[in-house]
Order: C-alpha cells, then structure tokens, then sequence
C-alpha cells in the first residue's frame, strides 16, 4: 500500500515545485519588462483573462497528454 501512495506524493511535489518555478519565472519577466520601461508592472482584467485562459489551456493539455 505505501508503495501505490508514494508515486502520488511524488507527482504533487514535482508538480508544486514546476508551479513554483513557473510563477517565479513570470514575475522575473514582469519585473525585468517593468525595469526596462522603467513604470511598475500593473495587470488590468483583460490581462487576467488572458493569463487565466492561458493557465487553462496548459492544464488541459497536460491532463489530456497524461491519461491514456
């Protein structure tokens, strides 16, 4: 039994650790792109829609790549 529980906590901390990656990654971006525009980084709604729709369509695609 803790053999079949193991390769779940595996696949959450991978996962945690490539979102975590991700979102420091991200705000790395914005902030070297605020510094080179020299304004701070501000996001409006349609931004949040377009990084939220974006978010989706990974998760789908991974979810749909890794159920066979």
């Amino acid at each position: 039994m803790e053999n079949s529980e193991n390769w779940k906590t595996k696949t959450l901390a991978i996962g945690a650790i490539i979102g975590l990656a991700a979102g420091l990654l991200a705000a790395y971006l914005m902030v070297k792109k605020a510094e080179q525009s020299e304004t701070r980084p501000q996001l409006n709604a349609g931004d949040g829609i377009k990084i939220g729709l974006g978010v989706l369509g990974v998760l789908r695609l991974i979810s749909d790549s890794s159920v066979k």
